[in-house]
């Protein structure tokens, strides 16, 4: 500190000990420069401790907000540790489910599997030899002409049926049909009796094909027409279409179609059901010959019952008649009646009305008189007064 004594105006230097003397001047200079040494040296203190409070108390508050946000951390947290225990536990019976599911699913594809290869083994062989023919037929249709392939087709049918005609059928007949006089003919002609004679099952063939580069298509119904007649003309009950046309169609390929709604008694098949409709036709025919018979015996045997029968029927056909021609003719005599009935009605009215009318011509006289006559009439008065008078 400077030491300053204002009578002898001497400044004592406090290290050396040296005395300076000053003036007024100079004592205010160094004055004023001690003080705003000192000033600076309180204010840097002060900002130091103000420094140290606020570094102090930016501490205790990080401190806190570093509490704060570890405690947050904390519930958030448990927050997401409690919402995955929630999932897992919500996602436990679905995933259960699911595994379930997948489990069933892939039995199920098994088990379809193991059918589907069942299946295929079952039909293997049939398929393979259904593939073999087709093929077989494709190749021969690419090498014969139209004519060729329809005449396969029935050398087909014939070769087929020879092969079991004497173990399946040893009294049938079985041939081209050749008779046109009627102005058209069939392919075949199956008939078949029993050993009375009595026919048990007929049926007319037509063989249908053409190769598969003809320009024109048929359809199996462009037939029907001309095989039901020829059915009728050539007295067969039955008529089989064997065809190979319309190879696409699936309603022809289902097996033996019955046409009937068409066609009575008419039938389209595929050329591997030819056997099997012979058989199943012949069969039923075959359950019905036993009535057939029965009743055969029975028209032998009561042939004079028969005919006793049929001429009670002509008499009651001809009673019929002569009752008919009469009730006809007392229907007209009926209608003539009535006829003059209305004509006597009509006189009747005109009669009537007749009477009507003189009746009122009658009346009309009568009342008739002298004074109603010269009534305003002076001079007819007169006269008829002079009468009166003479």
């Amino acid at each position: 500190m400077i030491y300053y004594n204002k009578c002898m105006a001497e400044i004592k230097c406090p290290k050396c000990g040296t005395t300076f003397k000053v003036d007024d001047s100079s004592y205010a200079d160094i004055l004023n420069q001690v003080r705003g040494a000192e000033f600076e040296n309180e204010l840097h203190k002060r900002l130091e401790q103000e420094k140290k409070q606020a570094k102090s108390e930016n501490a205790l508050e990080s401190a806190k907000l570093e509490a704060e946000i570890e405690k947050l951390k904390g519930e958030l947290a448990a927050a997401e540790t409690a919402k995955k225990l929630a999932v897992a536990e919500a996602k436990a019976p679905i995933e259960k489910e699911r595994d379930q599911l997948a489990s069933d699913l892939k039995n199920r594809d098994t088990q379809m599997k193991l059918r589907e290869a069942a299946i295929v083994e079952k039909y293997k062989g049939a398929i393979e030899l259904k593939d073999e023919e087709i093929e077989r037929l494709k190749d021969m249709k690419a090498k014969l002409s139209t004519k060729m392939v329809g005449e396969s087709l029935e050398q087909h049918c014939q070769t087929e049926f020879n092969k079991i005609r004497m173990t399946a059928f040893p009294n049938a007949y079985f041939e081209k049909d050749n008779d046109a006089r009627t102005g058209s003919k069939g392919d075949f002609i199956f008939r078949e009796c029993d050993e009375a004679g009595n026919e048990i099952v007929s049926i007319m063939f037509e063989m249908k094909n053409e190769n598969e580069t003809t320009a024109t298509k048929h359809k199996n119904e462009d037939f029907f027409k001309e095989l039901d007649k020829d059915r009728k003309e050539k007295k067969c009950e039955y008529a089989v279409l064997v065809s190979m046309l319309e190879a696409d169609d699936e309603y022809y390929n289902t097996g033996i179609v019955d046409v009937s709604y068409r066609f009575e008694k008419m039938y389209v098949i595929r050329p591997q059901f030819f056997i099997p409709i012979i058989t199943l036709l012949r069969n039923a025919a075959l359950n019905s010959m036993k009535y057939k018979a029965e009743l055969a015996v029975v028209r032998d045997q009561n042939i004079d019952i028969t005919n006793f029968e049929n001429d009670m029927n002509e008499w009651k056909a001809g009673w019929l008649n002569t009752m008919k021609n009469a009730g006809k003719k007392h229907l007209e005599a009926i209608e003539q009646i009535n006829k003059a009935i209305k004509d006597l009605e009509k006189t009747r009215d005109a009669l009537m009305l007749s009477d009507k009318h003189l009746a009122s011509a009658e009346g009309k006289l009568d009342d008739l008189t002298i004074k109603k006559l010269t009534r305003g009439n002076p001079t007819m008065k007169a006269k008829f007064d002079e009468l009166n008078k003479a």
